[in-house]
């Protein structure tokens, strides 16, 4: 298939089943665990703008912000010890990452989440008594660490739990919660802003998800995966038929079982991962990850208020202009919700890196016009509104296409023996980049300007392809089928022998369609 310009979608066996109100209550009680991520996401760009939060922690950044009048528009809030405030919990969660891969596969899902969940609430705590910065970064690590187990587990849990059919819609319920928590924080920023003590309560309330997971982890069943993994099939099957609304469950059962004696033959699962045959999800388990944070989302989320100040927009302006980007951040999620198990990934890969593209260059460009590269100017009100829809437009491609996506297809591709670990490697990626990007983003503004949105706009051309040629659909694929369609790729066949296929009496339906 010369060039790639055709690849061969799969189907695999269709397993009985429902769709069932025990499945639906447990994957929305696992969801819940992006409200921690996605709260954290909202609350520091807007905590960060608030004159009270950087009077007592970074009054350099103040002068330099408010009294400083020749201050360049696009250095105003440049500061490494502000941006490190933010993306210390970063680094934490890429560490913690790893030990929740460990923990994940010895005792279950489920028991990651509550880690993740009580450490949240530590951290949560802590930020919102904080006295000094060294306070500040210490709870920043906690709430990383919870962030690192909950990122780890929560997506294996739902890509596990959820019917084929259904995967991409229950799986995207993680990032539905991201979005929600980003918003609630951005309404709670506005909101408090006003206050004085504001950013205590903005920081301290991040208990609130870390409640909502801790409690509701201790009620949920584990996976069948887990649980035959950890030798307790009864268990298992009593779970799978609850999920599937059916007793008969006999066949995938079976397969799990075959796939769990498989994953029994690994002594090491992170040697495993470097074998021919996990060689395709292994690359796109690190550069799905690398490329949803070269995006520039994190620029939006984490600085939008912080960045609608700095190209102009007065203090309650920005923070609404925040809550308005959380707001089609909330809705384009659901849209890719509801069509993304009927669309297919690839499709929504595509055309959101598109509109990312050509909104990232249109706000560039009107920035860059306003400001120049002296950084002087002012927005009329004409210009400001142009700003905001491109930002939004941009924000909504990535709420359908790199942002669930980036959580969802990594966590449906491995093989069980190591899936957990493949998660591990999906978060330490995303966690390690959005540090970078977090800890750069201020810098490169102040270096680069308007120049910045045209360098993601770039990195958004190069991801784009890189899907185009080299991801497969995997809608609708059952989760220990998956070795299938790395097999009939036309790049990633020759990493598969027959020999690496173990999954009894499937047949390979192809369907080649041009890409």
């Amino acid at each position: 298939m010369a060039g790639g310009s055709v690849v061969t979608q799969i189907g695999g066996k269709e397993y009985p089943g429902n769709f069932t109100f025990f499945v639906a209550m447990a994957c929305l009680v696992a969801s819940s665990g992006g409200l921690i991520f996605g709260y954290d996401i909202g609350i520091s760009g807007g905590v960060t703008s608030m004159d009270s939060f950087l009077i007592k922690f970074f009054p350099s950044v103040y002068r330099k912000a408010k009294e400083d009048v020749s201050t360049n528009q696009y250095c105003k809030f440049d500061s490494q010890l502000l941006t490190l405030f933010t993306s210390s919990l970063y680094l934490a969660a890429l560490v913690s990452s790893f030990v929740a891969s460990s923990m994940t596969r010895a005792f279950g899902r489920k028991w990651s989440m509550f880690i993740g969940g009580i450490t949240f609430l530590v951290g949560a705590v802590i930020n919102g008594l904080a006295l000094n910065v060294l306070m500040l970064i210490l709870g920043r690590i906690l709430l990383g660490v919870g962030v690192g187990f909950a990122n780890q587990s929560v997506p294996l849990y739902l890509s596990e739990m959820a019917p084929p059919k259904f995967r991409g819609m229950l799986n995207i319920g993680f990032q539905l919660m991201i979005t929600i928590g980003i918003l609630a924080a951005n309404l709670l920023n506005f909101v408090l802003s006003k206050y004085e003590w504001g950013w205590r309560l903005s920081l301290g309330l991040a208990a609130v998800p870390a409640l909502i997971i801790t409690v509701g982890s201790l009620g949920l069943p584990d996976t069948p995966n887990s649980l035959i993994e950890r030798g307790r099939g009864e268990e298992a099957k009593e779970i799978l038929a609850k999920v599937r609304g059916t007793k008969d469950i006999l066949d995938e059962y079976n397969d799990m079982a075959a796939a769990s004696e498989d994953s029994k033959l690994s002594k090491s699962q992170w040697k495993d991962m470097l074998e021919p045959k996990c060689r395709p999800p292994l690359v796109m388990t690190i550069f799905i990850p690398l490329f949803q944070q070269f995006t520039g989302i994190n620029v939006i989320m984490f600085y939008a208020p912080v960045l609608f100040k700095t190209i102009g927009f007065g203090d309650d302006a920005s923070l609404m202009s925040a809550v308005i980007t959380g707001v089609i951040n909330v809705l384009a999620t659901v849209i890719s919700i509801i069509v993304v198990d009927k669309a297919g990934r690839r499709i929504l890969f595509l055309e959101g890196g598109i509109q990312m593209m050509l909104s990232q260059v249109a706000v560039g460009s009107l920035i860059g016009h306003a400001f120049g590269t002296s950084g002087v100017g002012e927005l009329t009100k004409s210009y400001s509104t142009a700003i905001v829809a491109g930002i939004c437009i941009y924000v909504a491609a990535f709420a359908w296409s790199w942002g669930p996506l980036g959580w969802l297809v990594p966590s449906e591709i491995f093989p069980l023996e190591i899936r957990s670990a493949g998660q591990s490697v999906n978060v330490s990626v995303n966690m390690l980049f959005t540090f970078i990007i977090g800890q750069l983003f201020l810098t490169m503004l102040c270096h680069m300007k308007f120049g910045l949105f045209f360098f993601f706009g770039g990195w958004v051309f190069i991801m784009t392809t890189f899907i185009f040629f080299f991801l497969p659909e995997t809608k609708n694929v059952p989760i220990e089928e998956m070795i299938l369609v790395w097999k009939n790729h036309w790049f990633w066949g020759k990493y598969i022998s027959e020999s690496d296929i173990h999954v009894g009496n499937v047949e390979m339906i192809k369907k080649p369609h041009v890409t």
